[in-house]
């Protein structure tokens, strides 16, 4: 999966021109709180996303955005309460790139057909991060170590088979080593694998460098890739995957705002109508830059049509590694 900047400005512009005329005559408005679910645990990168949307919707809505964090079952509790709530405007979520792998792997039959895409909240490529006393400086440092002791290294950042599991081990896959060389530990999100990292419990994270920011710029952890084809701008001194390897391997996860499936058009649009809304102010602005990410711009068509995508391609990286069912 590669977006490129180039690739999100040509998708942001054509969400912008396509959706400016339907959108206009949404006006769906709550008349009482609203409950947004995030599949993923507090502190991660999805849960930050979620909550600083929140709280600009309740700012064009009118009513409280409740955030409520459903973790569990790699993250199928909270998508499956995204998908199944009552499609009246009460319930929506962060739908992120695992609707479009669980059920690659066998763990659900739920798959991105299964909600209403609203719009695109971020886009997100993995890294690698070590911690600060790591003997690793270097990913041909810890390609070589991993190449040299298959299994002695560990690695975390979300559910087995989640998207930065997919990160790691389709990166030693695409590097002709086994996907399982740096074996992988579960957790329920970035976050717990990044204080697992520090507190030593296991060798390598491979979150969004944004979700690791924080954490690199206070040295204590060490980020030794990002997984695109640029450098991020906020820490361009972290070489890319696509400069590094052989393979040229790149990765991003995505984070999208989204519906249970059936919901009303007029209550979807009305929705995506105020999260544009919010993505254009300086509120979201000065919270992207402050987590080194740019702002992204997408509406739900063309979002229906990337999630499908997506399915298709992480699918077919899954069987590679061999985690498809």
């Amino acid at each position: 999966m590669k977006y490129t900047r180039t690739m999100l400005s040509f998708m942001a512009t054509a969400a912008c021109v396509a959706a400016a005329p339907a959108l206009a005559q949404c006006d769906w408005k709550p008349e009482r709180p609203v409950t947004y679910v995030v599949p993923w645990g507090a502190g991660g990168g999805t849960d930050a996303n979620s909550r600083m949307l929140a709280s600009l919707l309740e700012q064009q809505l009118g009513q409280p955005v409740n955030v409520v964090n459903r973790t569990g079952g790699n993250g199928v509790v909270g998508h499956s309460a995204i998908a199944t709530a009552q499609p009246d405007g009460y319930t929506i979520g962060s739908a992120t790139v695992e609707i479009t792998t669980m059920h690659h792997a066998g763990l659900t039959e739920l798959n991105h057909t299964n909600v209403t895409p609203i719009a695109l909240v971020d886009i997100v490529p993995a890294s690698i991060l070590v911690s600060k006393d790591s003997p690793f400086n270097s990913l041909d440092e810890l390609l070589a170590n991993a190449k040299e002791n298959p299994g002695s290294l560990t690695g975390s950042g979300t559910a087995q088979g989640g998207i930065w599991h997919l990160a790691l081990a389709g990166m030693l896959n695409a590097e002709g080593m086994d996907p399982q060389a740096i074996r992988w530990i579960p957790s329920d999100g970035a976050a717990s694998a990044m204080q697992e990292l520090i507190a030593g419990g296991v060798d390598v994270a491979s979150p969004a460098l944004s979700e690791g920011k924080a954490l690199i710029e206070s040295g204590e952890l060490k980020a030794l890739a990002y997984m695109h084809t640029e450098r991020n701008a906020a820490l361009p001194d972290i070489p890319t995957t696509a400069e590094t390897l052989d393979s040229h391997w790149t990765l991003a996860a995505f984070i999208t705002v989204s519906g249970p499936e059936g919901m009303d058009p007029e209550i979807a649009c009305s929705y995506e109508k105020a999260a544009l809304a919010a993505f254009d102010t300086q509120e979201w602005a000065d919270f992207k830059a402050s987590r080194g990410s740019d702002v992204v711009k997408m509406g739900s068509e063309e979002l229906t049509s990337m999630m499908a995508a997506t399915s298709d391609n992480l699918g077919e990286t899954m069987k590679a590694i061999g985690i498809a069912k």
